[in-house]
């Protein structure tokens, strides 16, 4: 794609990111590992096409953990979302993390095909998490537009080089 860049997010873009995580997410929030997360309220990184944003991917940094909270593009198989795991992957590194790590539910078959294509491997397997997530997000659908039960959380983590 021409005219493409990626760069990390400002805090006077707070209200672009909370609009592009509702339009992604349906809510302000996301949920995971029995935690809410307001995704605008962390770092991140915006791809943007001209002024255009194309792709946001937030995180947070814990420790020697990065943890991918949110990854969404749209527009597909162009490369955003690998610009976008560059990003962090290379800020990470910078922040001495050893590890980066995300959450997935288990209907997300793109996702978690991308994530290993990436280098990703899958390291934990969180049966019926999705219960407790309902608790706190009800929005949280029962079936994906794939037909499939939206039931299990799935960790994924990546082993950056120190």
């Amino acid at each position: 794609m021409t005219d493409l860049l990626v760069r990390a997010t400002q805090a006077s873009e707070r209200n672009w990111v909370e609009s592009f995580i509702k339009s992604h997410w349906g809510s302000e929030i996301v949920v995971a590992k029995d935690r809410v997360i307001r995704p605008a309220e962390l770092d991140g990184f915006a791809a943007l096409q001209g002024e255009k944003p194309i792709g946001l991917l937030t995180y947070r940094t814990e420790g020697p953990d990065c943890e991918i909270v949110t990854l969404d593009s749209t527009v597909q198989g162009k490369g955003i979302g690998t610009m976008l795991i560059d990003a962090v992957k290379q800020k990470a590194k910078v922040n001495g993390c050893r590890r980066l790590w995300l959450i997935t539910t288990n209907d997300n078959l793109n996702a978690l095909g991308f994530y290993q294509k990436k280098g990703f491997r899958l390291v934990a397997l969180y049966p019926n998490a999705l219960e407790a997530s309902r608790k706190l997000k009800p929005e949280i659908s029962l079936k994906a537009s794939n037909g499939v039960p939206i039931r299990d959380e799935l960790e994924l983590e990546l082993e950056l080089p120190g």
